[in-house]
Parts: structure tokens; C-alpha cells; sequence
């Protein structure tokens, strides 16, 4: 089923019958989803872009290519840098901007200018009674009431249907470099790249990678400001050796491209950066990479192996991104956040046809 219209949709959504699986570009798939494909791939235009006003409103199935292309004409951009995920996941299609608010999808730079779900400005979404539902709006004032603008970014379509999304957009950037240092053990790499984004130096983009031992930050703005403050971050590193200033990629650091010929499952885990490297040693996994200062653990691990026992006492959570595991792929909630989660699942989607199981 491809609705071409949000009325459409609405009918479609009333009149289902059973499950309905929610996709966009078809590019992120997760966990076991069951039901008849519901796409929105064909409610796809650019309803709005004001330059002037950082402003643009786009319709669910609108690619994120054409979004990329519509605003380097102006020379902005979206500041949180959205995975693609298809080469990890071996998938097709196109990533949708749907798609991508839905999971909330954020790169490298959400440590320094935050998620999708901060640059969300207005939604426009059907749910499971096929009642069509406007929260935001254009600018962050216009949010009253109950943000449902926030709690739509990450739902996976659980709680409804997007059909059109108002986000804020940024500049783009004169120059971008890289401070990368060699050598660095986990634990000092991550101590490194806390010193790193604790300094004054704006870094938008902190990783690590343990195969090779090097460590990046990257730095991004005007020309003569981005060489002052690799010099400085330069001195204020010193203590964790002499880096070097390199062409990094950080589209495949975004990307997770390193993992995507590895056979074995990959895992995405949220962490307070100080626990990740003594959580590395217990996981048992083939390789990982850090990012978000190491915030974020992406870890390639066996078939079938669920390293969510591993973590024990330690706060965060886990997600099995690419493989089929022998559980949910979200790591279950607290029983008080579960209850909270169903109780929104079953005002939004009282029949409970909506991604039936991605979330339990």
C-alpha cells in the first residue's frame, strides 16, 4: 500500500484490517516487523524552504538526497548528519526524511549541535485510528501543549504515521579538518576525547577506532578560525602525545562503514562515556568503534550473540541494528518506562497495527 495523499493515508490506516508494517526509502529495517508494507514513499515534495529563515517543511517520503541538494544551493545543511545505513545493512532504496526523524537518526555532530529531535520543529502525522494529528509548528515557539513534535522523533512509527516534518536547518561550513592522534588504548582514547570536548575549541565530531588506534577530532567553520583552534586543541591534547592534522572520513565514521563487510550482528550502545572502554572488555565482540566521544559503541559481534547481559549495572542501553538475535532489538525498559510506553501506544494506536513488536 502507497497512499499519494495524507487523506489517503488516513482511509487506509482506518480500513486496515490487521498489522501494517511502516516504511519509507526501506533503508533502515529493524527488528522481526510483521504486517502488510505501508509506504509513505509516495507523499514526497519539498512543501516549504525559507533560506532566510532556516527553515524547511517536507513531506515523509521525500529523499534525503533531494533535501541534501535543495539546501546546498543556499549553502546550509542538516546540521545532525543522518546515518545512511545501507551499506551496513546491505539494503536498497533511498533514505527518506521520514524515515529519518522517525528513528532519530543523528551522526557525529549530535555532541555538538544535538540530535534530530532538537532541529524538529512542526510534525504532521496520522495514528492508528487514522485521526490526522498537526503538533509545532515552524519556529520552537509555536511547540504548546504536549510536545509530540519530540515524542514522534525516535517512535519508529509505533505511535503514528508521519506525513510531513518542519525542521530547523544550519550553514554549512567554509573548512573542515581533523586532529587525529596514534597510538591511543581505549581508556586513554577515551579520556582524550572528553579533554577535547571539554576545551573551547568547538569540536563537532569525536571518535575512536581501536583497529587502528587513532583517535579524531574534528574541527569546522571559517578558514582562519579552524586553524587557531587546531593549534590550540593541538597544545591542550599535548598530554595524550603530537597529533597530526588529516583528511579524515568522517562520512564512513557516520556510516559505520568498517563493519559493513564483517560478517556477525551489529550492535549500537548508548553509554556514559567514562563506562565505555571497561565495557568494551566484557562485551565480546569482534570489533568496535567509538563515537560521541564515547558516548556511542558500535559493536560487530558473533551471530546470535546478545551482549545485553554483558552490560550488567551499567547505565545505558543497546540496539541490535543489523542482524536477528533471539529478542526484541530495542533493550528492555525499566517495568515504570514500559508502562508509561504502552500506555502512549495505546492511546496513539489502540488496535495495536502500528510496527507491531519493533518496541516491546
Amino acid at each position: 500500500m502507497t497512499p499519494h495523499s495524507e487523506t489517503e493515508l488516513s482511509d487506509t490506516i482506518q480500513g486496515a484490517n490487521g498489522p501494517l508494517r511502516i516504511t519509507g526509502g526501506g533503508t533502515r529495517p529493524i527488528g522481526a516487523q510483521a504486517g502488510e508494507v505501508l509506504s509513505t514513499s509516495a507523499l514526497n515534495d519539498t512543501t516549504l524552504y525559507e533560506p532566510g529563515a532556516l527553515t524547511l517543511v517536507a513531506k515523509a517520503g521525500t529523499p534525503i538526497g533531494d533535501i541534501d541538494a535543495l539546501l546546498a544551493k543556499n549553502n546550509q545543511r542538516l546540521a545532525f548528519e543522518p546515518m545512511d545505513h545501507r551499506a551496513l545493512l546491505g539494503t536498497k532504496g533511498t533514505p527518506t526524511i521520514g524515515g529519518v526523524v522517525a528513528a532519530n537518526v543523528s551522526g557525529p555532530r549530535r555532541i555538538s549541535v544535538g540530535a534530530c529531535r532538537d532541529f524538529l520543529l512542526g510534525v504532521r502525522f496520522v495514528d492508528g485510528a487514522g485521526n490526522i494529528i498537526k503538533n509545532g509548528g515552524r519556529v520552537m515557539k509555536n511547540v504548546t501543549g504536549y510536545d509530540l513534535v519530540k515524542l514522534m522523533a525516535g517512535a519508529y512509527g509505533t505511535l503514528g504515521v508521519l506525513t510531513e516534518v518542519s525542521l530547523k536547518v544550519l550553514p554549512s561550513v567554509e573548512t573542515t579538518t581533523t586532529l587525529t592522534l596514534d597510538g591511543l588504548d581505549d581508556a586513554q582514547a577515551v579520556k582524550a576525547m572528553s579533554a577535547g570536548l571539554g576545551s573551547p575549541y568547538e569540536v563537532t565530531g569525536v571518535a575512536h577506532d581501536p583497529s587502528t588506534a587513532k583517535t579524531h577530532f574534528r574541527l569546522e567553520g571559517f578558514a582562519a578560525s579552524v586553524a587557531y583552534r587546531l593549534d590550540a586543541l593541538q597544545t591542550h591534547l599535548a598530554g595524550f602525545g603530537k597529533g597530526s592534522d588529516t583528511n579524515t572520513d568522517w562520512t564512513a565514521i557516520r556510516d559505520v562503514q568498517a563493519f559493513a563487510a564483517a560478517k556477525g550482528d551489529v550492535w549500537r550502545i548508548s553509554v556514559k562515556p567514562s563506562e565505555a572502554a571497561g565495557l568494551v572488555q566484557n562485551l565480546g565482540a569482534t570489533a568496535v568503534q567509538y563515537d560521541w566521544g564515547g558516548g556511542l559503541i558500535w559493536a560487530l559481534c558473533p551471530e546470535g550473540h546478545d551482549l545485553r547481559g554483558a552490560m550488567g549495572a551499567t547505565a545505558g542501553h543497546a540496539t541490535l541494528i543489523r542482524g536477528t538475535g533471539n529478542g526484541p532489538a530495542f533493550h528492555p525498559e525499566p517495568a515504570p518506562l514500559a508502562a508509561l510506553s504502552q500506555g502512549l501506544r495505546n492511546r496513539f494506536d489502540p488496535r495495536g497495527i502500528l510496527n507491531t513488536g519493533i518496541m516491546r
